[in-house]
């Protein structure tokens, strides 16, 4: 076999079967390869490369699993970018395989010539290299597969295109050589017995526990509940972690931070003890005031300990390997006015939620979108999320209950994750519903383009319940509603506005099913409409972008902005009517 054949059979031998990514005379030798291989490596053909990194991206999400995706020289190479950062921001595993010129003509300024080693020193620091002779390339891809699932990382393989062609030579037994091969490891899971027993006893003697739990707590659901049912403790979720423990329990605060929730910011400014667990929250003003509360934390990377809370106890581990040992040295607390502080604050919280959606707006208001879903939603569905106001719904008004996977571009916050992250979703768990949200700013930006690798492939699905919900105002409303609370400023319509567009048409175009929604009373059967579908849909919901994405709690400088732009916002009257709507929700929940 030639290098290209041994590249995607080693890759199978990884256990790595499926990957994304788009033809190029780059890896015209992979190409030709992967036809080869199609009996046992699943290609998914994408429109563009940035979807293919995205799509890799959402694979190891949803999975636990190296993701891979592949990509021509140059031009290819460089559009990989943006879904590779994402995978390497939210520390999942991604492998991405990148063809080069010819080595014949690296260093003559030839075309489509790059420096992609430069190009991805960054995103794939832990591990990027160029294939010479055939008899490297075995390290090449065993060391790429390796680091990215050990270090939860991006690691990138490049592979010039006349390397591909050559006949496949395993390394000589000779001085200058190596000899790897496959198998994963799997990471250390358990601290140190005596680092156990220092957790403990912050955590016995603290009398108000908070609990912040992110992505690395998504598999350690019952040692979660189980650790927080001892200390009588409230759980906050971190966004990439909502899907750590079900939403339904009433001791579970819902998100933190500026999508987050008011019982959320209540415990933590209350709390004397917090416990993080498998999370890298950024935003440390929404955390304890250092000082007010001992903290512990749980990581099974040790560089992010301590890094948004001054921790008294540092635990490198597996999340629930972790927490099912610390269990044993752990005090049964009994209910008192902490926890039932909480729940009551919870129980109140839901209805405010549900008094804020059922809100008047022109002519939808968002909310209402997302809680008119959340009862209708399938046992062990699978949601996600796009970057916008749709993140600050999903957050709050989506009640996730157990089985149920969802995920958004977190750290990096890239428009256009949504609908790649759920194709990858259904080629994954092509028995489960998938719903993407997604506002129409990233629907324009890349959304529509997945829409055709969807009608490429839905046939393919045992389960063809695929769902793309567009939030349609017309407007950016996540940055028009920044510039107002944090600049002072109204609304800039030459960058803000965006045209409208017939989502639900373009669907039919495709051959999938298109719905449109323009008042109120008509969402509920949508949903209903869309749920019960014979193959994937756009829903597109006409809602007003003027509804205040209302932050947790609010700072005298953001109420001073708010103030400060009514004098230049262009939509002052909507504004202002949908924001004293919000508030006055807030305050009785009920009054419309």
């Amino acid at each position: 076999m030639n290098v290209s054949d041994f590249v995607w059979n080693r890759l199978i031998e990884w256990g790595i079967t499926r990957v994304y990514g788009y033809p190029g005379d780059g890896v015209g030798g992979l190409d030709v390869a992967l036809e080869h291989a199609r009996d046992k490596m699943h290609y998914v053909q994408v429109r563009h490369e940035e979807m293919a990194a995205f799509m890799a991206c959402g694979h190891a999400k949803f999975t636990g699993h190296v993701g891979l995706c592949y990509a021509t020289s140059g031009p290819g190479a460089i559009h990989l970018l943006t879904g590779l950062y994402d995978a390497k921001m939210d520390h999942v595993p991604v492998v991405a395989i990148v063809g080069q010129q010819a080595r014949t003509a690296i260093g003559a300024s030839y075309q489509q010539e790059v420096d992609l080693q430069s190009l991805f020193k960054d995103v794939a620091a832990d591990y990027i290299v160029t294939a010479c002779v055939p008899s490297q390339i075995r390290h090449c891809i065993d060391r790429a597969v390796r680091i990215a699932s050990t270090r939860r990382t991006v690691t990138c393989v490049i592979i010039p295109n006349d390397l591909q062609l050559l006949p496949y030579q395993d390394p000589p037994v000779a001085h200058g050589t190596t000899h790897t091969g496959t198998g994963y490891a799997g990471p250390a899971l358990l601290p140190a017995p005596e680092k156990l027993s220092e957790a403990a006893a912050v955590l016995n003697a603290g009398r108000k526990v908070a609990i912040l739990v992110g992505a690395g707590a998504l598999a350690a659901t019952d040692e979660v509940i189980a650790i927080a049912e001892k200390l009588q403790a409230g759980i906050a979720k971190a966004l990439l972690g909502k899907a750590a423990v079900p939403d339904d329990l009433p001791f579970v605060t819902g998100g933190i931070g500026l999508l987050g929730t008011e019982p959320s910011w209540h415990m933590m400014q209350g709390c004397d003890t917090l416990l993080m667990v498998g999370s890298a929250f950024p935003y440390s003003e929404f955390l304890p005031k250092p000082g007010n509360a001992r903290g512990v934390q749980i990581d099974l990377d040790g560089t992010m300990l301590s890094l948004r809370y001054p921790m008294e106890v540092n635990l490198v581990g597996d999340s629930a390997t972790t927490l099912r040992a610390l269990l044993p040295l752990l005090e049964q607390k009994t209910a008192d006015s902490w926890r039932h502080g909480i729940e009551k604050n919870i129980a109140a919280w839901w209805k405010t939620l549900q008094a804020r959606a059922m809100q008047p707006a022109t002519p939808i208001n968002p909310q209402r979108v997302f809680w008119e879903l959340s009862p209708r939603l399938p046992d062990n569905c699978i949601l996600t999320g796009d970057s916008g106001t749709v993140a600050n719904w999903y957050g709050r008004d989506i009640k996730m209950r157990r089985g149920m996977k969802g995920s958004l571009s977190g750290s990096l916050a890239s428009l256009g994750c949504a609908t790649p992250y759920a194709l990858a979703a259904k080629m994954a768990f092509p028995d489960r519903t998938v719903i993407a949200f997604i506002g129409d700013g990233a629907m324009q930006m890349n959304g529509l383009n997945v829409m055709i690798t969807i009608a490429k492939y839905w046939r393919q699905w045992s389960n063809p319940h695929l769902i793309v919900m567009v939030l349609n105002n017309q407007d950016l409303s996540q940055v028009t509603w920044e510039e107002r609370v944090q600049l002072g400023e109204g609304k800039t319509e030459s960058t803000q506005s965006i045209p409208d567009f017939a989502y639900h048409s373009y669907a039919e175009l495709l051959g999938l099913k298109g719905i449109v929604v323009r008042e109120p009373e008509a969402i509920g059967p949508a949903w209903e409409e869309a749920l019960a579908a014979d193959r994937p849909v756009i829903l597109n919901i006409y809602t007003d972008p003027n509804v205040p994405p209302l932050p947790p709690h609010i700072t005298l400088k953001d109420a001073k902005n708010f103030l400060t732009m009514t004098l230049s916002e262009p939509e002052r009257g909507s504004v202002l009517k949908n924001s004293a709507r919000q508030v006055l929700a807030n305050i009785i929940p009920g009054t419309s």
